[in-house]
C-alpha cells in the first residue's frame, strides 16, 4: 500500500491562520489501512479555547453586518475552490479515515461543496413576515444566534464540516468546529480555503482535542449553538450541559434503522439498497439499514443474490480505484465489530458469508451477513457500525410495520416495493426522520435529513436546516397615539 502523511502547519486554525500550542497532550493521526502515524497534533489548551471564541465573537459581528447577499458570494466561492480541490481533499479524506478514494471523491468534499454552494444561494433570501394589524402592523426579521459550535464524528469529517458551517455561515453566524481527534485533518483545509474565500478572520475556527475539548467548548458561555454528529450516549452529555444554559441544540445521533423488502420488490435493485445500506464507507453510516426485513416469499431468492454479489466485493487498498471497502477507522472499532459478529453467532444468526481474503492489519473486518436473525438478538437491537447486516423474516405488513417501530432509535427507514400506494402507507407509519421508498441512503442537500427519538433533535440540510442556526425577533409597529386606560 502507498504510504503516505500530512502534518498540518499546526493543531488549530484559528483567527484566520494556524495556531499551535504544544502544553496541551499530543495525539497521533493514524492511517486506519496501515497504522502508519499521518501527523501528529495537540489537545486544545485553555488558552486555544478562549482564542477560539474571542476570534469568533469578533468576526461574528462583522459578519452579521455583511449583506447576505456578499454572505452568498462567499460560500459560493468556498464551493469552487473545493470542487478545483476535490482531488487533493479526497486522497487526505481517504488517507486519513481508510475510506475507498472512489468514494470519497464522490460523496465527501464534493457533497460539503454543494452543501455551501446551496446555502449560499439561499443567503439572500432567508427573510421573514410582514403582518398586517389593521391600521397598525407588524413584522418579524430573521437573526443569527452568534457562536455556533460543531463537534464532528470520524466517518464523514469534511462532509460533516460543510453540513453544519454551510447553514450557520449563510444566517450571519460564526463556528468553531471540533473535529472527531481521529481524523482532524481535512477540516483545516475547509478553514482555509474559508479564509481565501474573502470570510473574516475567526468566523471558521478549527480547535482539535478529546472529550474534554468538547465539553469545554460546550459549556463555554460565549457559545450560543451547539451541533453535534456523533453517538446516543455522546449527544445525551451533550444535550444536557447545552440545556443548562438553554442553548440551542441539533443532535444527529445513532440509529438502527430498517430496510422492509416486500415480495413485489425488484428484488436487484432491493439488494442493491439492502448492500449500499450496510457496506458503504465499510457499515460506518449512521443511516445504514442494518434491520433488512424480508418478505418470507422471497427471502431464500433474496439471501442467493445477496450472497453472490457480496463474494465479489473488492476489499484492499483505499488509495486503489477500484476498491470498493477498506478498513474501519480503528483498531478499537474493528473489535467492537468483531465482538458483535461473534455475539450473533452465539445467539444463532446464521452466517451466509464466507470471509473474503482481507490485507494485513487490525482494522480490516469483512462483511458480513447474517440470515436467520430474531428482534431480540443484539445485532438486532444495537448500533454496530461496521459492514454486518441483519436479515429477519416477515409475513405481513401490520408485523413488519410494528416490529420496525420496536426501538429507541429513529433515524432513517426504507421501503422497497412495486405498490407505490403501499410505499407511501408504509413510511408513514414508519417512527422515523429520514425515508426512502424504492431507495437508500441518498442525502441531497435539498432534503432534510435528521432523526426522531433516541436518533436526535434538530434537521440539517435544506431550508429546514435554517430554522435551527438562526431566531425570530418580533416587531410590533404602532400607526397611531399610544394610549391606556390607567
Amino acid at each position: 500500500m502507498l504510504q503516505l502523511s500530512y502534518q498540518p502547519e499546526a493543531s488549530h486554525y484559528v483567527g484566520g491562520g494556524y495556531l499551535e500550542d504544544a502544553s496541551g497532550v499530543s495525539f497521533d493521526c493514524l492511517n486506519p489501512a496501515t497504522g502508519d502515524v499521518i501527523a501528529r497534533l495537540y489537545n486544545a489548551s485553555p488558552q486555544i479555547v478562549e482564542r477560539a471564541v474571542a476570534c469568533a465573537r469578533d468576526a461574528q459581528a462583522i459578519w452579521a453586518a455583511t449583506p447576505p447577499a456578499e454572505r452568498g458570494r462567499v460560500l459560493r466561492r468556498v464551493a469552487d475552490l473545493i470542487r478545483e480541490r476535490n482531488e487533493e481533499l479526497s486522497v487526505l479524506e481517504t488517507l486519513n479515515t481508510g475510506k475507498p478514494i472512489s468514494e470519497t471523491r464522490e460523496a465527501d468534499a464534493a457533497s460539503g461543496a454543494d452543501c455551501l454552494e446551496y446555502f449560499g444561494c439561499h443567503a439572500a433570501t432567508l427573510t421573514a413576515d410582514h403582518i398586517p394589524l389593521g391600521g397598525d402592523w407588524a413584522y418579524t426579521q430573521r437573526e443569527p444566534l452568534g457562536v455556533c459550535l460543531g463537534i464532528g464524528a470520524w466517518n464523514y469529517p469534511i462532509q460533516i464540516a460543510c453540513w453544519k458551517a454551510a447553514p450557520a455561515l449563510a444566517c450571519g453566524n460564526a463556528m468553531i468546529f471540533k473535529p472527531s481527534e481521529l481524523t482532524p485533518l481535512t477540516a483545516l483545509k475547509l478553514a482555509e480555503i474559508l479564509t481565501e474565500a474573502g470570510a473574516p478572520a475567526g468566523l471558521f475556527n478549527v480547535v482539535q482535542g478529546m472529550r474534554e475539548t468538547g465539553a469545554a467548548l460546550t459549556e463555554h458561555p460565549g457559545i450560543a449553538k451547539v451541533s453535534l454528529t456523533g453517538s446516543v450516549p455522546t449527544g445525551r452529555a451533550v444535550a444536557a450541559a447545552a440545556a443548562g444554559q438553554m442553548k440551542h441544540i441539533t443532535m444527529e445521533l445513532g440509529g438502527k434503522s430498517p430496510l422492509i423488502i416486500f415480495d413485489d420488490a425488484d428484488i436487484d435493485s432491493a439488494v442493491s439498497g439492502a448492500i449500499l445500506g450496510n457496506f458503504y464507507s465499510t457499515g460506518q453510516i449512521c443511516s445504514n439499514a442494518t434491520r433488512v426485513f424480508v418478505h418470507a416469499n422471497i427471502k431464500e431468492t433474496f439471501l442467493a443474490r445477496l450472497a453472490e454479489r457480496t463474494a465479489k466485493i473488492k476489499i484492499g487498498d483505499p488509495m486503489m480505484d477500484d476498491t470498493q471497502i477498506g478498513p474501519l477507522v480503528s483498531e478499537a472499532q474493528a473489535e467492537k465489530v468483531q465482538s458483535y459478529i461473534a455475539k450473533a453467532e452465539q445467539e444463532g444468526a446464521t452466517r451466509i458469508t464466507p470471509a473474503l481474503p482481507l490485507p494485513e492489519g487490525a482494522t480490516w473486518v469483512s462483511p458480513v451477513v447474517f440470515a436467520d436473525v430474531t428482534d431480540e438478538m443484539t445485532i438486532a437491537r444495537e448500533e454496530i457500525f461496521g459492514p454486518v447486516m441483519s436479515v429477519l423474516e416477515f409475513q405481513t405488513e401490520e408485523e413488519v410495520i410494528a416490529r420496525a417501530n420496536s426501538t429507541e432509535f429513529g433515524l432513517a427507514a426504507g421501503v422497497f416495493t412495486s405498490d407505490l400506494a403501499r410505499g407511501h402507507r408504509v413510511v408513514s407509519q414508519l417512527k422515523a426522520g429520514t425515508c426512502w421508498i424504492n431507495a437508500y441512503n441518498l442525502t441531497p442537500v435539498e432534503m432534510p435529513f435528521g432523526g426522531v427519538g433516541q436518533s436526535g433533535i434538530g434537521r440539517e440540510n435544506a431550508r429546514a436546516a435554517i430554522e435551527h442556526y438562526s431566531q425570530l425577533k418580533s416587531v410590533y409597529v404602532s400607526m397611531s397615539r399610544f394610549e391606556n386606560s390607567y
